[in-house]
């Protein structure tokens, strides 16, 4: 249990920044529909954003867990030198490459007029893939706290810019047009750029926080290493690229499968990026697991006791997602009535696919659980296979749902994906590296959540009343905490059997 409670202590550590970055990050994107009334405004960002996080993996090829596995065997040092100097000059080169065809970048995801968004990007995804070795050595040390102060540093940066840029020198220019502050501002007249401008900031000042662990690189390349790192690392490529298309994919395709003209089809964008952006706090206990989780899963595969470990960790993950879907989904209508209030109705047409797009990151969430298996055993091609599986999958129903059921069918796509990798992750996991996992209560749990969910709404067709919708919510929740709270007092007071 020690060994649990530093994991939960540690999660908490990399969470704070992630909870505190995704909040403010989100209360940025919430102010979206305060500034602009149309959503498909800030359809452009969107896509950027996706590119963003498909180039994030490309740019780091699989270097981070990389790391994690080869600290355990090989001399540090040499390590951290090697791999930071191949991220360096991988970097310039994809950089290189993304500058010189930024135009036809601009053009393929008809960014129109707002070309100027693609040189952003790279900027950001340049100091980004910088920063990741970094990181991922104050992740390997259990140093959470310089962590944490290093992202809070990013966000706040981005805010502030934003801020300055976005909300208080326009209004200064509209008394004092003859100001040479006009100078900063672009052909974006919607003002989407400077989000990207106040992230480049934000990354720079990350880099720089971390001037410690950039500058003790020395020119030490080892290329035998490399080569035997690449060997791991090159399938988690695979796995990234396919996991970020399963993430990311129906924001990058949704306006161009979708039949509708373009406006029409940027306005649902918007309206789809919203509803992801909404399932926020289940994607933030699955970051901040993951920050966690994987060095102390690395460190801990050598103990006897690992797979017993895993298993109880695997238990207490569910039960905390499944209470966070439960606060979303039962509560959901307040944010219909709070964009309501503001005369922002457009924003909250499809608040109906939130709940199983917050059900699709639950099982996303157990798969990654799921897949130490593979990251132990050294069998990570078998993981790019399941992972590209859910690739296709998502592009199969991402191109044949979309068109009929718009944002239910992109939904659906990610529901599926990720149900599909979750099973086949724990089948084959099973076979290679066994682990105890408590499937009867891991399922319990998450029909629970769901019946309670699909309950909430059935009455609610029956009465709808905002009173009877908040009171009802507020005893179903808490009925789900006092399920948990006797289930796990019994595994805890009457025996010894695997969690």
């Amino acid at each position: 249990m020690s060994g649990i409670k530093k994991l939960a202590g540690q999660t908490l550590w990399y969470g704070l920044p992630s909870v505190a970055s995704r909040f403010l990050g989100y209360l940025m994107n919430l102010s979206l529909p305060l500034i602009y009334k149309d959503p498909g405004t800030t359809a452009d960002l969107t896509l950027v954003y996706a590119a963003v996080a498909f180039l994030t993996i490309l740019y780091t090829y699989g270097l981070e867990t990389a790391y994690f596995r080869f600290a355990q065997t090989e001399d540090r040092s040499r390590l951290y030198n090697t791999l930071s100097l191949a991220l360096l000059f991988s970097s310039i080169f994809f950089s290189g490459v993304l500058w010189y065809f930024q135009d036809s970048l601009a053009h393929w995801a008809r960014l129109g007029n707002n070309s100027e968004l693609i040189q952003w990007m790279i900027g950001i995804l340049f100091l980004d893939s910088l920063s990741t070795l970094a990181f991922a050595k104050l992740r390997q040390e259990n140093r959470p706290r310089r962590y944490a102060f290093a992202k809070l540093s990013t966000v706040l940066v981005n805010i502030v810019v934003v801020v300055i840029f976005l909300g208080i020198i326009p209004r200064y220019l509209t008394t004092h047009p003859d100001s040479s502050l006009t100078a900063f501002y672009t052909k974006d007249q919607s003002g989407i750029v400077w989000f990207l401008i106040g992230n480049f900031f934000g990354s720079l000042v990350c880099w720089l926080l971390l001037a410690k662990e950039w500058i003790t690189i020395r020119f030490q390349f080892d290329f035998s290493l490399f080569k035997k790192v690449m060997a791991y690392a090159w399938p988690l490529v695979l796995v990234g690229m396919g996991g970020i298309a399963n993430d990311m994919l129906s924001r990058l395709l949704y306006q161009f499968v979708v039949d509708l003209p373009a406006e029409e089809a940027k306005h649902q964008l918007g309206v789809f990026a919203n509803i992801v952006r909404l399932s926020i706090v289940i994607t933030i206990a699955i970051q901040a697991f993951r920050m966690a989780a994987e060095p102390f899963f690395f460190n801990r595969s050598g103990q006897q006791e690992a797979p017993q470990t895993y298993a109880r960790i695997m238990n207490y993950f569910v039960i905390v997602c499944c209470f966070l879907f439960l606060g979303l989904s039962l509560y959901l209508d307040l944010i219909k009535w709070f964009f309501e209030s503001i005369d922002r109705a457009r924003w909250t047409e499809g608040l109906y696919v939130v709940p199983l797009i917050a059900m699709a990151n639950i099982f996303l969430g157990i798969y990654y659980n799921l897949s130490i298996w593979y990251k132990l055993t050294n069998n990570n091609f078998t993981g790019a296979l399941i992972t590209i599986a859910g690739t296709v999958i998502t592009i199969v129903l991402t191109t044949t749902l979309i068109p009929v059921l718009g944002y239910l069918g992109a939904a659906l796509a990610s529901f599926c994906c990720y149900l599909v990798m979750m099973i086949c992750s724990y089948v084959l996991g099973q076979r290679t590296y066994p682990v105890p996992y408590p499937v009867k209560k891991i399922l319990f749990y998450l029909v629970l959540a769901s019946f309670l969910y699909v309950s909430h709404r059935w009455l609610l067709s029956l009465w709808d009343h905002p009173v009877f919708n908040l009171g009802l919510a507020t005893a179903w929740l808490a009925l789900f905490v006092y399920v948990v709270q006797q289930k796990e007092q019994f595994q805890f007071s009457f025996g010894k059997r695997s969690f």
